[in-house]
């Protein structure tokens, strides 16, 4: 019997290969060790619709069994597949869930439909595997603030990282054009904030709108219920509210926040806005209610705080802000956004939890608890991990799923430079030039999906796939690549998204409903992105 040691798509296993296989049939049987149920039912739910096999547990010598193993670690897992049995071994209930995911795919693609398909074999070759991940943050970042995703659209994008072994869903969730989560205390953050009486089409000043309303937003049953379908599936569920800057929605909804005061809509543009938070004490304790609200919603360890792309033009023109300034015995300006940031760490840090912030958070002094998302470069996670901060590498140029897949003119809504599957597929979250002890600092990274111009279930699809099953793998597997066979692979995993219903860009370019012709998107080169990047992360010491 082979010993194989799987990257996340699998190597296909040839049947000259192969010594038997394992066949599922309505008397097969399934059992766990006491604590894995949940895995279990997840595992016979998976198997149960396109096959119509119940398979009963059985507290016996069952064909499935699913087992933990004291002498594995955290995620790690062995999948032995024999002619007569299957087991899965796990160091956790997460390893034990890898494991079955991995089995999953070893079955036909078909096993991922859910009514019951005639004429298949339901057989998965024998073999062994024995397998973990490199990374512990494997993660994907969704907007839901530029275009709103209902709740049912995050939980089957839940559906679609778990089936790729991925275990981080950052949520953004306040910005500019909306505010997508209920606070209790703070009503009018959704009465408000949370919708925009049109959205901007296209890239630039001159760009125009749709003259149509686009909102809604999570009552806190939802994020309960997302949070806990996703640890069900062992994804953590990290939340962003934005501070101090990308904050009009809740400048909508409660007008002293700000440095004007003065009544706001809620943002129909896109790019940077120069509307920021006010720096009083009140508008630090408003914020840490929120917080305060969003920990209770939210279990996980990190809790983002925004950060990036914050204007100091307000505080500079204000006479009160330059006069808190004195008061807070602050020299520049900028520091105005580090004392922010300062502010709510302590809050977040007293409740046991991290804060976790864009790359721009590192222009100032931070906590030594503070993580950090790199995303102008690397040049964030090269300065983060040897000043001793954790770090999510999530580069622009390789992580970015809202950016164009290709130069064809017929790409929907053209962003930045092309960034192609192979592109992810070569990206390496270890900077080069890092120390052993520095590059221990670097947790994993996540793809970012921005959604300006993603305004449909149907474009996230086509932006996040295959994309992010490269990027899966990534974080997965080893660093040692293999293009050719990773190409071979994923067109075998093609089918696999065929069953779930993914609508995932096709190799040859977009299908005639995934165009967006006449708008034009905003297109650049690769030497203006690097020459745009390089100078605003000129301020991050390296």
């Amino acid at each position: 019997m082979p010993f194989t040691a799987l990257p996340l798509l699998p190597v296909p296993v040839h049947e000259e290969h192969a010594a038997g296989e394992f066949l599922l049939s309505a008397a097969t049987t399934l059992s766990c060790t006491p604590g894995l149920e949940p895995v279990a039912i997840g595992l016979q739910n998976a198997l149960r619709p396109a096959t119509g096999f119940h398979l009963m547990f059985d507290a016996g010598d069952a064909d499935i069994s699913l087992l933990l193993d004291p002498g594995l670690g955290q995620a790690e897992y062995t999948l032995e597949v024999s002619p007569g049995k299957v087991e899965v071994r796990g160091g956790d209930a997460a390893g034990v869930f890898y494991g079955c995911q991995t089995l999953l795919q070893l079955l036909p693609a078909a096993i991922f439909r859910t009514a019951p398909v005639a004429g298949v074999r339901w057989a998965a070759p024998a073999c062994r595997v024995a397998d973990k991940p490199r990374f512990g943050w494997r993660g994907t970042m969704l907007d839901v603030v530029r275009h709103f995703m209902p709740k049912r659209e995050i939980l089957r994008f839940i559906d679609l990282m778990a089936m790729h072994k991925l275990n981080t869903l950052h949520l953004h969730l306040t910005d500019d054009q909306g505010w997508r989560v209920e606070i209790l205390r703070y009503p009018k953050l959704t009465q408000i904030g949370a919708w925009r009486r049109e959205t901007q089409m296209d890239a630039g000043t001159d760009a125009g709108s749709d003259g149509r309303p686009h909102g809604g937003f999570y009552t806190q049953d939802d994020i309960r219920e997302i949070v806990a379908y996703a640890a069900a599936r062992f994804i953590d569920v990290v939340p962003e509210i934005e501070t101090p800057g990308h904050v009009q929605a809740a400048l909508a909804a409660y007008p002293e926040l700000g440095v004007q005061g003065h009544a706001m809509e809620v943002y129909t543009r896109w790019g940077i806005n120069y509307n920021v938070l006010n720096v009083e004490d009140s508008t630090v304790e408003f914020f840490n209610n929120v917080f305060d609200e969003i920990m209770d919603l939210f279990p996980g360890t990190y809790i983002g705080i925004g950060g990036d792309e914050c204007p100091k033009d307000q505080w500079l023109a204000d006479p009160r802000s330059v006069e808190r300034m004195t008061e807070l015995g602050l020299d520049r300006v900028e520091d105005l956004q580090t004392w922010f940031i300062a502010q709510m760490d302590k809050h977040i840090s007293a409740r046991g939890r991290r804060i976790f912030g864009w790359d721009e958070i590192l222009e100032g002094d931070l906590a030594p608890t503070a993580t950090v998302a790199s995303w102008r470069g690397m040049t964030g996670a090269l300065s983060a991990a040897r000043r001793g901060h954790d770090v999510v590498c999530c580069p622009d140029n390789l992580a970015y799923f809202d950016y164009r897949q290709s130069e064809l003119a017929a790409e929907p809504i053209p962003v930045s430079i092309p960034l192609t599957v192979a592109d992810v597929y070569g990206f390496d979250p270890v900077p080069p030039g890092l120390s052993p002890e520095a590059e221990h600092h670097i947790l994993g990274g996540q793809a970012n999906l921005w959604t300006e111009y993603i305004d449909s279930p149907r474009m996230l699809d086509y932006m996040a796939f295959p994309r992010l099953c490269a990027m899966a793998e990534v974080l997965w597997s080893t660093p040692e690549k293999n293009l050719p066979g990773f190409s071979t692979r994923l067109e075998a995993h093609l089918s696999r998204l065929d069953a779930v219903g993914v609508e995932y860009r096709q190799s040859a370019g977009p299908l005639p409903w995934q165009q967006r012709p006449g708008i034009k998107g905003r297109p650049e080169t690769v030497a203006e992105r690097a020459a745009h990047i390089g100078k605003i992360v000129a301020s991050i010491e390296s």
